[in-house]
């Protein structure tokens, strides 16, 4: 491992005008990906700044009626907290299904949205690859792909982004806080992430030296009726083949609004407006669910190995709606289903009786 130094901070403007000062300066929080990183010799920071005495851990309902997670809050704490679990679950479930519960007791909130991707080719540094260092090659492309796009690719890269919460953020419509030795700006979710194009290094809008410094969701009533789906190879502490972040507003059988994004498949967290408009003003059945899997994996362009995401991710969807509409009807009254359990047993007993 290449050495490195070590500094601790306590405030913002100290902590991101060290960092701006030098390229092979980094952040760190949690470090579960960081560390990894700086071990497998993809990152080689000279030094490391310390920034979790920054009073950035909080999650709260704002001023603004929105959602404001910290992002140095833990995602285990953010998946226990009371509004997230009740107006959220889709966000609650998404930090839930990752990585293990050692991780989240360890990973913020702004290092799952900056973690790299989690291509074996771009890990490993004895082979080459545009998002370490560009205008080298992209050997995924003609290599074992399973675990790639079909979404969003370009021939200078196929990876997926690996982040479950920030799936989750991008169908909630969320916005990035970031702070700079500018000023502070505020960009939606969607934007932050970059396609790989002929740039793939470009992973995100953050400048060196910016600082997540909060995510904000807005309140919306219907965001209650979500869920997060994951499909993957095994049930746990595995990275998602497929997964679909859902949110509906569903009235007298019609989907007014929905909110749909996909993991697993995409370049960055796929957004499927596509899938949106298939949904919304429609009556629920299963010809709308068809067509909005059809409509959300249109564009999808498979690689050698990775052809069947085509049909899990449909499937995924599918499946997630069912999911979704199932939870959003009434529940029975426990009262009155003793009362039918009774009289069942009464009608029984009389049958036999006769």
């Amino acid at each position: 491992m290449q050495p490195f130094s070590y500094a601790r901070v306590n405030e913002e403007n100290t902590a991101i005008t060290t960092v701006s000062e030098d390229e092979t300066i980094s952040f760190i929080a949690g470090g579960t990906d960081l560390i990894g990183l700086i071990k497998d010799g993809v990152q080689t920071p000279k030094q490391v700044v310390d920034i979790n005495p920054l009073p950035l851990e909080s999650v709260e309902v704002d001023a603004d009626n929105n959602l404001r997670i910290g992002a140095l809050a833990k995602l285990s704490d953010v998946a226990r907290y009371s509004t997230v679990k009740n107006s959220y679950p889709v966000i609650s479930e998404a930090i839930l299904e990752s990585a293990s519960p050692q991780l989240r007791n360890m990973a913020t909130v702004g290092g799952n949205l900056l973690q790299r991707v989690r291509c074996s080719y771009f890990r490993d540094p004895v082979f080459p690859c545009n998002r370490r260092l560009p205008g080298t090659s992209c050997p995924a492309v003609e290599g074992y792909n399973r675990m790639h796009a079909i979404l969003g690719t370009s021939e200078h890269c196929i990876a997926t982004h690996p982040s479950d919460l920030a799936v989750a953020l991008v169908a909630l419509d969320a916005m990035v806080c970031i702070q700079g030795k500018t000023g502070q700006r505020r960009v939606p979710i969607n934007d932050f992430y970059l396609l790989p194009g002929d740039t793939p290094h470009q992973e995100n809008v953050l400048e060196h030296g910016e600082l997540i410094i909060a995510v904000e969701v807005p309140i919306v009533s219907w965001f209650s009726n979500s869920h997060y789906l994951k499909v993957r190879d095994r049930a746990n502490y595995e990275f998602a083949l497929v997964s679909v972040a859902l949110a509906l507003e569903v009235e007298q059988n019609i989907i007014k609004s929905a909110r749909l994004a996909l993991g697993g498949v995409g370049t960055k967290p796929w957004r499927s407006k596509e899938a949106e408009t298939a949904l919304e003003g429609k009556p629920i059945n299963e010809a709308t669910f068809s067509t909005a899997a059809e409509a959300a994996l249109a564009q999808a362009k498979p690689q050698q190995y990775n052809q069947f995401k085509i049909e899990l991710a449909k499937h995924s969807i599918i499946r997630a709606l069912s999911t979704v509409l199932l939870r959003s009807q009434p529940t029975p009254n426990p009262s009155q289903e003793g009362n039918s359990g009774v009289r069942s047993q009464e009608g029984r007993k009389n049958k036999k009786q006769e």
